[in-house]
């Protein structure tokens, strides 16, 4: 009987409030519930759980459960008090202490520890509003989402239910077990795990620290992306380039473009246009004008092949470098430089040695010098040079200003002063041409000698004394009696013209790489405001006159908004390759 009295009266309310309300806006229908009319709250309907459980009310879709509820008909609104449950659908679940719901505007207002669930995520928070219209949710007073693999936590945070799409603002940050990610502004896809990095970005963990104003990162994959200033830091080793896919299951990464590997440990840099890092192995690939410079003695000595790797330990470090190699190290005036070619390279900084293999040839000053394989050997502890060795058809050729000295044998093996060659012995089967001179600096003479070996001591890159061992008696000839033809020994090759004279020459005959168009990363498109924009002439916001919230709730705050999204239409598709805005053309 209680319970037919209760009907009856919300049947009468029902009827005065019919004629106020709006009928062409949906009602908000309450289903279930024990009825309570408050004489002190003449517009409203209390509605609380009974024994057959809570109050149950839904609108167009949405669905809410909760202990208590606040009806207001005239205004098309609800107040849901205790265990609060709202459902749309499969895309939203949520549960609060407290909700409010327009039905005239769809638009929604939870409160105390709010939690919104879909079938990715979770999110927490304090408040959230919620615009049916939009399919959006936003929240400014912090937020936890719990992904599958990761926890992430921001300021402001806006969820798009359309495209599953969360977009993260101010202290964003991602807790992973292997890692933490922070970023200015964050897009996170809920269905992928797939996040976009806007603005300075870190991905930091035990083993590697990277660095972006622009990326992707696969959150459950650990695969990334990264454009806009990004490097990758291995400890001793760090990696930059225009664009770095990276991969943490692998400990692999890789740049493309505008390379450079810095080993903070060894001095030395590398450089080059595409680059492969394979952490686990202490092993770096380069190609495309690669080109390494390692600190020894004060001075760079750079290496430059088709391609080089470089493998080992940081105290074990290992370059070789593979089809036309190159190297190049300035010198003081008293030194002259020192430059080389060969078809491959081979250098062990913990032994200091560094080998020329194949068709190898090497200037130090005005010498050239040539061998089946030609090793320079540093000294660890002063990094200075020390010896030359050349094994087999060693070849010694100082150009003179009317022809060639030469020299010849089987093995040479050099010895350094002050990284200037001083001294230099040849063995087995050593012949010579000399060219004689005058104290009045005129050519008398041209020595042809052979020997079992010969010593020879320079000053300033020039032949000051010679040393024949075992010498078979040879002969000094006029430069009228001897023909140009015969002046020089077999399988003599001056190789002058090919000498480096700088830097740059590391990369002489050598056309410039195709470096190929990097796929860049656009900037979110401007999704405007969460509330809508009022202008002074616009009419007053639709808020019921018993809701929690008022007009400030609804302003968009500057603090709130995303700083880098693409604001002009013409501009939504702009992207950026590692050093310009390239816009892609539809």
């Amino acid at each position: 009987m209680k319970n037919n009295i209760h009907i009856f009266f919300f049947f009468l309310i029902s009827l005065a409030t019919a004629g106020q309300v709006d009928t062409l806006k949906q009602q908000i229908a309450v289903q279930s519930g024990y009825i309570d009319i408050k004489p002190e709250l003449p517009d409203a309907i209390v509605y609380t759980k009974d024994a057959d459980g809570q109050v149950y009310i839904v609108h167009e879709g949405i669905e809410m459960w909760c202990d208590q509820a606040y009806l207001y008909s005239k205004d098309n609104f609800v107040k849901a008090y205790g265990d609060v449950k709202v459902t749309q659908g499969d895309s939203i679940k949520m549960n609060s202490r407290y909700a409010e719901y327009n039905g005239n505007t769809k638009f929604a207002f939870t409160s105390g520890d709010v939690v919104m669930e879909n079938p990715q995520t979770t999110l927490k928070t304090d408040t959230l509003y919620f615009d049916r219209v939009k399919q959006q949710a936003f929240y400014r007073s912090g937020g936890t989402v719990i992904d599958t693999a990761s926890t992430l936590t921001s300021r402001v945070g806006r969820y798009f239910t359309e495209s599953k799409k969360y977009q993260f603002l101010s202290n964003v940050k991602i807790d992973n077990p292997e890692y933490t990610l922070n970023s200015e502004q964050l897009d996170f896809y809920s269905d992928t795990g797939g996040a976009y990095l806007y603005g300075k970005s870190t991905i930091i963990s035990e083993t590697s620290t990277v660095y972006c104003e622009r990326g992707y990162y696969d959150t459950r994959g650990d695969t990334g992306y990264f454009v806009k200033n990004s490097r990758v830091d291995y400890k001793n080793r760090i990696l930059y380039g225009d664009s770095i896919y990276f991969d943490r299951n692998r400990a692999f990464a890789s740049a493309t473009n505008n390379i450079k590997v810095v080993d903070t440990a060894n001095q030395s840099t590398i450089k080059g246009h595409y680059a492969e890092v394979y952490r686990k192995q202490d092993s770096v690939f380069i190609t495309k004008r690669a080109i390494a410079a390692t600190l020894r003695d004060k001075d760079s000595i750079y290496v430059h092949a088709d391609t080089l790797r470089i493998t080992g330990k940081t105290e074990n470090r290992i370059l070789r470098g593979y089809y036309r190699a190159r190297l190049f190290k300035k010198g003081t005036p008293e030194e002259g430089n020192t430059s080389g070619k060969c078809d491959s390279i081979f250098i062990y900084e913990k032994s200091g040695i560094t080998k020329l293999l194949t068709n190898p040839v090497l200037w130090m000053g005005e010498n050239q010098i040539t061998g089946d394989t030609i090793h320079i050997l540093n000294n660890i502890k002063t990094e200075k040079l020390d010896t030359l060795k050349v094994f087999k058809n060693a070849f010694l050729i100082q150009k003179d200003s009317l022809g060639y000295n030469q020299v010849k044998g089987e093995r040479l093996i050099g010895l350094f002063t002050n990284n200037e060659l001083d001294t230099v012995n040849i063995d087995k089967n050593v012949e010579v041409i000399f060219y004689l001179y005058g104290d009045d600096k005129v050519l008398t003479g041209i020595d042809m000698t052979t020997a079992s070996q010969l010593e020879l001591t320079l000053e300033n890159q020039e032949i000051v004394a010679t040393r024949f061992f075992k010498k078979v008696p040879g002969k000094i000839y006029p430069p009228s009696r001897l023909p140009e033809s015969d002046r020089i020994l077999s399988k003599f090759n001056w190789r002058g013209e090919e000498r480096l004279m700088r830097k740059e020459d590391l990369f002489s005959e050598k056309p410039a790489p195709f470096l190929p168009t990097i796929k860049g990363i656009p900037l979110p498109e401007d999704e405007g405001g969460f509330f809508e924009e009022q202008d002074a002439n616009d009419d007053p916001l639709e808020i019921p006159e018993n809701s929690k919230l008022s007009p400030k709730d609804f302003i968009n705050r500057p603090e709130d908004q995303a700083p880098l999204r693409a604001i002009d239409t013409d501009n939504s598709n702009d992207e950026y390759d590692g050093g310009n805005l390239n816009r892609v053309q539809n």
